[in-house]
C-alpha cells in the first residue's frame, strides 16, 4: 500500500520527545493524515481515545514521561485500532501481549514509520 493511504486517516501520536513528535506530526500531515497530538502522557492520549472521537491508527512510544504506555496500546487493540510501537525498548523488555505489533527502535526514520504504518491502515 503506498504511503498515500494515509490520506485524510486520522493518527494519533503519543510521543513524549517534542522535536520527534514535531517531525511525525510534520511528516504525517505532509502524507495527508489529520493528527491528532502529538500528546505526551498517558493521560492525554486516553482522552484523545474517547469512543466519540474516531482514530484510524497510531504512533506509540512506550515511555512517557517515567510511565508506560500499556493502558493506550490496550486502549487501541479494544477498538481494533492498528498501531505501531516506537521506542527505545528492546523487543526484550516488551510483554509477550505485544509480540504482534510492530515495533521499531530509535533512532528510526520517519519514512520507515510512515511504510509500517500505511501496510497496517484497511483501504479507505
Amino acid at each position: 500500500m503506498p504511503v498515500s493511504a494515509l490520506l485524510n486517516r486520522r493518527i494519533l501520536v503519543v510521543e513524549d520527545d517534542y522535536f520527534w513528535a514535531d517531525e511525525l506530526r510534520h511528516g504525517l500531515e505532509k502524507a495527508g493524515a489529520v493528527v491528532h497530538g502529538p500528546v505526551a502522557s498517558v493521560e492525554a492520549a486516553l482522552d484523545i481515545l474517547d469512543p466519540a472521537v474516531a482514530v484510524d491508527g497510531a504512533i506509540l512510544d512506550l515511555g512517557l514521561r517515567g510511565a508506560r504506555a500499556y493502558d493506550v496500546a490496550e486502549r487501541l487493540i479494544a477498538r481494533r485500532t492498528p498501531f505501531v510501537f516506537v521506542t527505545g525498548y528492546d523487543a526484550g523488555a516488551i510483554p509477550e501481549a505485544y509480540a504482534a505489533v510492530p515495533r521499531f527502535e530509535k533512532p528510526v526514520t520517519f519514512d520507515t514509520i510512515l511504510r509500517a504504518l500505511s501496510t497496517l491502515m484497511p483501504p479507505a
